[in-house]
């Protein structure tokens, strides 16, 4: 165990097959390379079909589908969106873009995802609020149900930044169809990938037609170039859409796999002081695209982060993110920080932020681990993300225990 891996045990990393390659090799043959083809139609048609919503339009990133989103939601400067708190700024920044106010609605436990408790009081705090953006963390739905009609009541547009949940699935209902308009991801590390890309899914015709026409500069049916509103160069192009032809193509065995790492986790560390990434049995199945676990209060060893840099101090029995990173690092494995909250970015720091018991601008100067009533800053002071390639195998897995294991005694 005390020997490090011999190459370097990778997150999330890109699961190739053989088919992207042909239907790649099917561009170049065609000189289809830009941004119309067959692989783009099967792509946009293939998603679509596996979904369930109705139109898709296949886009050069996920922060882009995001963009469009916004701007399909209508968000003129000033407007309020709340936004999942706990997520990747890819997820917030697409509001300023547009010139609007992102209001940060925490987390709760069920789940890691943005709590309806709190969205509700959000709503009665800020009720002109246009549109809400929720994030479904690490490929867990969040409640999606309970959003969605919180919205409704509330006259807000509903975006569902699906970016990290592609395949998983809400009472039986794919993720990337609960919002009007809807976010997901084809970056390296995802479920699969087209090297970098993404997509907007849309149950509305008229609203896919927008956002095509809008990522290809907004030109207008004219025999010149003619253009009456901005536009963006966000098409994606032929020859990523054949990558991500053929991962498609492996979506439920990568989602398989994904859950297998899960589970040996949750079995390997259940008798630690920590509990995995959760999520209710009853009504979602996560495409389980990150294992992540969370250290219990009382074995939480003490740990000082600045902006940048983190300290800690070892005690028997007890560990800390930090330990638990720099010894995956010393063993050359890598995980991560749970991301962290928007709230607690410099750059967002002063938006306004809600939880279910009230509205706060607690800091990361001003949190500590037991402070419950701020759920996200909680779990990114206690949880880490693991190693969770699904070429990883079995035995490097088992070792990664142990490594985690070994940080508590």
């Amino acid at each position: 165990m005390n020997k490090p891996f011999e190459n370097r045990l990778w997150l999330a990393t890109p699961t190739i097959h053989g088919e992207e390659q042909a239907y790649v090799k099917e561009a170049f043959d065609t000189n289809w390379v830009s941004t119309v083809g067959a692989n783009l139609d099967a792509l946009e048609k293939g998603i679509s079909e596996k979904v369930g919503c109705g139109y898709a339009v296949a886009l050069s990133s996920g922060t882009a589908a995001l963009h469009l989103a916004v701007k399909l939601a209508g968000i003129q400067p000033g407007d309020k969106v709340f936004c999942s708190d706990m997520t990747f700024a890819a997820t917030v920044n697409p509001v300023a873009y547009e010139k609007g106010e992102q209001i940060f609605i925490d987390s709760e436990y069920d789940t890691w995802n943005m709590d309806p408790a709190a969205l509700e009081r959000a709503f009665n705090l800020y009720p002109d609020a246009k549109a809400v953006i929720v994030a479904n963390l690490y490929g867990t739905p969040a409640k999606l149900d309970e959003i969605q009609e919180i919205c409704k009541k509330h006259n807000a547009v509903l975006i569902e930044d699906a970016a990290e949940s592609l395949g998983a699935s809400y009472k039986g209902i794919q993720t990337g169809t609960f919002g009007a308009y809807n976010a997901v991801s084809f970056n390296g590390n995802k479920i699969i990938t087209t090297s970098g890309g993404g997509m907007l899914l849309t149950a509305e015709k008229e609203a896919a037609e927008k956002a095509r026409k809008w990522s290809t500069q907004a030109r207008e049916n004219a025999p010149w170039y003619q253009h009456e509103e901005f536009g963006y160069n966000y098409r994606m192009s032929n020859i990523l859409a054949g990558i991500g032809r053929g991962q498609l193509l492996h979506l439920e065995e990568h989602i398989e796999a994904k859950k297998a790492v899960y589970l040996r986790y949750k079995e390997g560390l259940k008798d630690l002081p920590i509990s995995m990434n959760p999520y209710m049995e009853d009504c979602m199945e996560p495409n389980f695209w990150l294992s992540c676990m969370l250290i219990d209060r009382e074995a939480m060893c003490r740990q000082v982060r600045s902006e940048k840099e983190a300290l800690y101090l070892s005690e028997p029995g007890k560990s800390c993110p930090t330990e638990i990173l720099e010894t995956l690092a010393a063993h050359n494995a890598e995980g991560r920080p749970i991301w962290k909250p928007m709230h607690m970015q410099p750059k967002y720091r002063m938006n306004p932020f809600v939880t279910k018991d009230g509205k706060s601008r607690a800091g990361a100067d001003t949190f500590t681990a037991g402070d419950c009533t701020d759920v996200g800053a909680d779990i990114f002071a206690r949880g880490v993300c693991l190693p969770s390639d699904i070429k990883m195998t079995k035995e490097q897995q088992d070792r990664v225990i142990k490594i985690i294991r070994s940080c508590f005694g």
